[in-house]
């Protein structure tokens, strides 16, 4: 196993004057002095630079904050949903275009995103089609602080706000740059109709706080590029520690260790005083290793007290099987190490322990690093709870809880995955957080991948540093898939109580062999939650289907057909009731555009043709021909939402052996349109013409 070294953590500070400087001490020495890392934020004032560090600093999250902020999330969520006692309106659907109010400013509309009272921080946006130009208002000064598209804000264009920090992931927008104010927030939009998140925190009302200033992109931008380059997988160089660091606190390392089904390997930490574990890496090998990925349950127990159980390949935050990414606390390497940063305190001993509750035996390799670390009544023991259900109906609609805790923690993070036996999409459910004294959820989403940080069902794998889809089968939604997203900025705290659910709310009415989560949070010494045991019948991986496209028997499809002539884009689109699951998708096109297709004809004859196409809001009118004869009157394809059409019988033609002529011309728009002029066609029919 390769053989991770100790390195030094950089640890940002800022003086009086705004400017940055770096303080370099070894890991061990800095987590030592994290309770009083934490007594230093309170004591000086919170301003972006202070919330900038927070962005990469794991070990802050062992620490139940001080000052004891609260996270929230503004969002365009469905206002149909009031309470769960009205069960159709509770999973409402409409959740784009949804404000807290109208304003009307120097001549134009605003739409009002998020209007809260400080001292706060907004810690992160994301949109799925974010429009118009956002503005955020300070304090309650009539001008805003930060006034650009959008979209500029949520990609990494704006200067001085770069990628990754602001990073656009599988379809969804996200910026991370910390906002704060000292006595209020208002952010608005001048377009609607878009789906939004804003997540901010809330600290108490005698918390010293220096607001946002744009002039903080500059003086700050040395710390911003650094924050950019962490994220990025790209930690700046540093030295060796002390050889006495190494030599007093040296790590576990076993390579080669045999586990035979039914027994257990353990690894044993003592202490006489605090210390933390900051590194953890495990590399399994079997003979099916993605089966014994998910039947090898890893423990974790600290001073008496087991605060994890999962199976080993789903802990890591991309099971099951072995997914390779990289994210900041959790990752996969290509050849199969998985590695976890997460700092885990406890005051007298910890130990890991990996069970095979498998048939095979597997051979596994194991690193832990422990560093020094100072105990605090803040201190709080790392947590991880896995749940599974087998069989899942998909109706009716309902929270299906990720994880219920009593007592004092954070929230930092959650890992999903489910197994699909349709392309149908899973995850138009929301989030919905209860925090403390919460009759209405806190963070209620728009949708579970929008939750993830991407959007519109994309089965596009993404990696970075705080939320990823290491796995999407396809195809479409089909297969298993795998997310996480980690509460880094945003992490969530709460005094007595968290609740956690999120909606179950699948396009298709059937049952999922299996869906499951890993949990992770951080609480104080007495919490309790409502994971369950782990059983070995839960352990193994659910079986799929194998995937089968449904055909119209006979049908060209009109994905497969060969592009002749474009303007605009053409690609194929997951649309559900289509033959094939798709259709080919023409869009950017303009009145007068033409789209010319190829598809073949076996032997030379009159034929019949029908065909069948898809019709939305933002779909044209079309004049279709067949070679260079007109094929009927133009076809309207408008319709108030996406459905499919019945076959359309486009009338009977002179067809050559081989290849023929199918043309699309946009010739106009419904007067009820959303001007978008878009086309769809699901197939092409051909049937022999009778004399």
């Amino acid at each position: 196993m390769k053989r991770f070294h100790d390195r030094l953590l950089w640890q940002r500070q800022s003086d009086s004057a705004g400017r940055d400087r770096f303080a370099c001490g070894g890991l061990a020495s800095v987590l030592c002095m994290s309770g009083l890392l934490a007594g230093c934020v309170a004591s000086r004032p919170i301003s972006t630079g202070t919330l900038l560090a927070e962005m990469t600093d794991l070990a802050r999250l062992a620490e139940f904050p001080q000052p004891p902020f609260t996270c929230r999330q503004a969002s365009s969520y469905d206002r149909a949903s009031i309470s769960p006692a009205d069960g159709e309106k509770w999973f409402a659907n409409s959740d784009h275009g949804k404000f807290l109010r109208t304003e009307w400013h120097g001549g134009r509309t605003e739409y009002v995103m998020m209007d809260a009272d400080g001292p706060g921080a907004i810690v992160r946006i994301w949109s799925a089609n974010p429009k118009g130009t956002l503005r955020i208002y300070l304090d309650r000064d009539e001008s805003p602080v930060l006034e650009v598209p959008l979209s500029d804000l949520l990609s990494g264009k704006v200067p001085g706000i770069p990628e990754p920090i602001a990073h656009v992931r599988s379809a969804g927008w996200n910026c991370y740059f910390p906002i704060p104010y000292a006595r209020h927030c208002k952010v608005t939009c001048d377009e609607g109709a878009f789906y939004y998140h804003v997540n901010y925190r809330t600290y108490p009302s005698d918390t010293e706080l220096i607001s946002f200033r744009p002039k903080d992109l500059s003086e700050l931008s040395t710390a911003i590029e650094q924050v950019a380059a962490q994220l990025a997988g790209r930690p700046p160089a540093e030295p060796e520690p002390p050889a006495e660091a190494e030599a007093r606190l040296r790590p576990i390392a076993r390579e080669g260790v045999e586990v035979a089904p039914g027994t257990s390997v353990p690894f044993q930490i003592n202490t006489s005083s605090p210390l933390a574990i900051r590194e953890l890496c495990v590399k399994l090998e079997a003979a099916d290793r993605n089966q014994a990925l998910r039947q090898v349950l890893m423990t974790l127990t600290f001073d008496g007290k087991r605060t994890v159980a999962c199976p080993l390949g789903d802990f890591f935050g991309a099971g099951p099987g072995c997914n390779p990414y990289q994210s900041l606390p959790m990752g996969i390497t290509e050849d199969g190490r998985m590695w976890s940063r997460w700092v885990m305190p406890f005051r007298q001993s910890a130990r890991l322990e990996l069970y095979n509750l498998g048939s095979q035996p597997v051979r596994v390799q194991v690193r832990l690093a422990p560093v020094e670390y100072h105990w605090t009544e803040r201190s709080m023991y790392f947590h991880a709870g896995w749940r599974s259900e087998r069989d899942v109906p998909t109706r009716p609609m309902r929270d299906w809880n990720y994880i219920s805790v009593q007592g004092r923690g954070v929230l930092v993070g959650a890992a999903f995955s489910l197994a699909n036996p349709v392309r149908k999409w899973w995850g138009e459910g929301d989030e919905k957080i209860y925090v403390d004294a919460d009759s209405f959820p806190s963070h209620f989403g728009t949708g579970t991948e929008d939750y993830y940080g991407y959007a519109w069902g994309s089965s596009q794998p993404f990696m970075h540093a705080y939320h990823n889809q290491p796995r999407c089968d396809g195809p479409g939604s089909y297969g298993r898939t795998a997310v996480n997203r980690w509460h880094i900025l945003d992490r969530i705290p709460f005094q007595y109580r968290l609740r956690f659910d999120m909606e179950l709310w699948h396009w298709w009415d059937g049952r999922l062999p299996e869906i499951s989560v890993v949990t992770y949070w951080y609480a104080r010494p007495g919490a309790t939650s409502n994971t369950q045991p782990v059983r070995a019948a839960d352990l193994e991986p659910a079986a799929l289907p194998p995937y089968v496209a449904p055909r119209v028997p006979g049908a060209l499809e009109g994905e497969e057909m060969q592009i002749v002539e474009k303007t605009g884009r053409v690609e194929r689109q997951d649309i559900e009731g289509c033959s094939n699951d798709g259709h080919l998708w023409w869009r950017e096109g303009q009145p007068g555009d033409r789209l010319v297709l190829s598809f073949p004809t076996a032997a030379a004859g009159q034929y019949r043709l029908l065909a069948r196409f898809v019709k939305a809001l933002d779909y044209g009118i079309v004049q279709l021909t067949i070679g260079d004869e007109p094929a009927g009157q133009p076809l309207d394809l408008y319709n108030k939402s996406v459905t499919v059409s019945d076959e359309i019988p486009l009338g009977v033609f002179s067809l050559q052996a081989g290849d023929n002529r199918l043309t699309a011309e946009i010739v106009g728009a419904n007067p009820e349109a959303v001007p978008g002029y878009m086309f769809g066609l699901d197939y092409l029919r051909l049937e022999p013409a009778r004399p």
